[in-house]
């Protein structure tokens, strides 16, 4: 049997209560419901002063978001970043409810590890924070035929949340409750390392678990040199050594994993861990393998979870430092990275284990579809394409000079912990402004929003006018990472990419063609640089040369009477040094 079915029969100091998690009464294919979950971290509350289950903020579906602490000396409150003595592990659960692993092995895990002498001592210099449910709303909605490609279990949460989100797209965005009290926990806590626990869909291999740890190549050199040097290495010689080895996440873009290689996750922001990033946070993000059944999944995110834990009690003064050091030299950045491209020249080997994929005649189709047999297994080295080059990056301002009038920005920078500060008189101020001059939009919603992307701006300089209570948000603290790469039009997953900043893209006026005629005609008699300015664009643009209409609003938007505030992103980059704030 495996071990977390037999833990129950094997703790050293339990009560002489039930113990037992509703998944380990079950049948080895059944996940604990909302309820059944949170009563079961209720009763371990009431019974051990090491944890503490507390409710942290609403989510969309009105039941609350939870928290999980476990701290042998009953520390239940982060302590300052420079104060801190020890590293802080969060796990977060049921993201997506109808991947419920982590939900039922967190449950065992958190159990053990105050009730087995031999556990407990990891925990000696680690605090462990655990959400028990994330997608509270999803884990309501339960149905046993949504997920269609998974063994198990037999019913189960579903993956969007209570206004059909998925919560895994919204880190940034913050549309849902549950994202905004998310941001507030995790800047609370600040913790070392983060896990998000979830089931993959895709292909067929030999794997339980595969694993996406956050791109090397955009956390800071340090902390990138510990995950790569150190914690990776001992996670995947820790899985092997429980029967359960690990591999990069099966992503691919061959017909199967080993006819190209595998390709790196570029999580941005709108991700969990692409999220955690921006703080400095290193990310995994566990994937069971959904053909397989549902115990085993359960059993290797309870390993990889202990696995884990060990190795940050084991090394935690190495984890604590790489993280002090990004920290250092993150106040020393100049340059930021906006948006990454795969280097396809760059490859790594992995020594794959995966199944041979075959065509045959489709029962549906009569066309040759895909399978894999696994009476073919094989284990061989294919290419891992994981670096990422920058395509483009950004210089750090002093500050940003943000109207009060753009409040749900405002009031996502907060609940990130963004220091803000507010001028206490009307000025004029000298700033770095940005032009959208092109964009593209996708065609259909995405997640409740029209993303833009392939975003182009114009800069220039330009006094402003600024009002008592504008807000200045500077770039001499921690979350620098964060306000770049949400307030610079051009990062992937900025505020601008969301449509956040949309009602600057529409002109609120114009002219009427038949009135404006005599005066475009009047501008062009007495500008003649204007004229001729005109008559060279005409040469080099034929469809302009054809259309007086187009004339005439290239006459317009080269006019004073065309709207400054046009295309005008509203936030300013600011280096000009003191500014008369609160």
């Amino acid at each position: 049997m495996l071990s977390i079915l037999l833990s129950a029969l094997l703790l050293t100091s339990a009560p002489k209560d039930d113990w037992r998690t509703p998944f380990e009464k079950g049948n080895g294919n059944t996940t604990a419901t909302y309820a059944e979950c949170i009563a079961y971290y209720q009763k371990l509350d009431a019974a051990y002063p090491e944890i503490q289950l507390r409710a942290v903020g609403p989510t969309d579906s009105g039941q609350p978001l939870h928290e999980v602490i476990v701290s042998l000396d009953g520390q239940f409150e982060p302590t300052a970043p420079t104060g801190r003595r020890r590293p802080v592990v969060l796990v977060q659960n049921g993201i997506h409810p109808g991947e419920p692993e982590g939900i039922d092995a967190s449950m065992a895990l958190v159990r053990d590890y105050v009730q087995k002498k031999e556990l407990r001592r990891q925990l000696e210099n680690v605090t462990l924070v655990v959400i028990p449910i994330y997608n509270v709303d999803g884990a309501l909605n339960r149905n046993s035929t949504t997920r269609v490609n998974q063994d198990g279990p037999e019913s189960y949460g579903f993956r969007g949340n209570a206004r059909n989100l998925d919560l895994n797209r919204d880190y940034v965005k913050q549309d849902s409750r549950n994202a905004r009290s998310f941001a507030e926990l995790f800047r609370r806590w600040q913790p070392d390392v983060f896990v998000d626990t979830h089931t993959s869909n895709g292909a067929d291999y030999q794997y339980f678990m595969t694993l996406i740890a956050t791109q090397k190549d955009k956390l800071a050199p340090a902390v990138s040199e510990y995950l790569t040097q150190r914690l990776l290495p001992a996670l995947n010689t820790g899985m092997e050594k429980r029967k359960s080895p690990l591999t990069p996440y099966v992503d691919f873009e061959g017909r199967t994993p080993d006819a190209r290689g595998l390709v790196g996750f570029l999580e941005t922001p709108r991700y969990s861990t692409g999220y955690t990033t921006l703080f400095n946070t290193i990310g995994f993000v566990t994937e069971t393998h959904m053909l397989k059944s549902y115990t085993p999944r359960v059993q290797a995110t309870y390993d990889f979870l202990d696995v884990l834990l060990r190795f940050v009690h084991q090394d935690a003064t190495a984890l604590t430092q790489a993280r002090a050091l990004a920290t250092q030299k993150l106040s020393e950045q100049k340059t930021f990275p906006l948006s990454w491209k795969l280097d396809t020249t760059a490859a790594e080997k992995v020594n794959f284990r995966g199944y041979t994929g075959r065509t045959k005649p489709s029962e549906v189709s009569e066309q040759l579809r895909l399978y894999y047999d696994r009476k073919a297994p094989f284990t061989r080295p294919i290419n891992y394409y994981n670096t990422f080059r920058p395509t483009t990056t950004v210089t750090r301002p002093q500050a940003y000079l943000i109207p009060q009038a753009w409040g749900e920005v405002l009031d996502r920078l907060r609940t990130a912990g963004v220091p803000l500060q507010r001028l206490t008189r009307d000025t004029t101020l000298t700033a770095e402004v940005y032009y959208i001059n092109d964009y593209k939009t996708s065609p259909r919603p995405y997640e409740g929003h029209y993303l833009h992307n392939s975003v182009t701006v114009r800069s220039t300089q330009q006094a402003l006018p600024y009002h008592r209570g504008d807000y200045v948000a500077r770039l001499d603290n921690a979350t620098a990472r964060f306000l770049i790469e949400t307030l610079e039009p051009q990062a992937t997953d900025s505020y601008f990419a969301w449509g956040f900043f949309d009602s600057i893209l529409q002109q609120k006026e114009h002219f009427s063609d038949y009135v404006f005629e005599d005066v475009a005609a009047d501008l062009l008699r007495r500008d003649p640089a204007l004229r001729e300015q005109l008559e060279k664009q005409k040469q080099q643009d034929p469809a302009l040369a054809k259309s007086g209409a187009a004339q005439l609003e290239w006459v317009y938007r080269h006019s004073k009477y065309y709207e400054p505030t046009h295309l005008r992103y509203p936030v300013a980059r600011w280096q000009g040094g003191l500014l008369p704030v609160e």
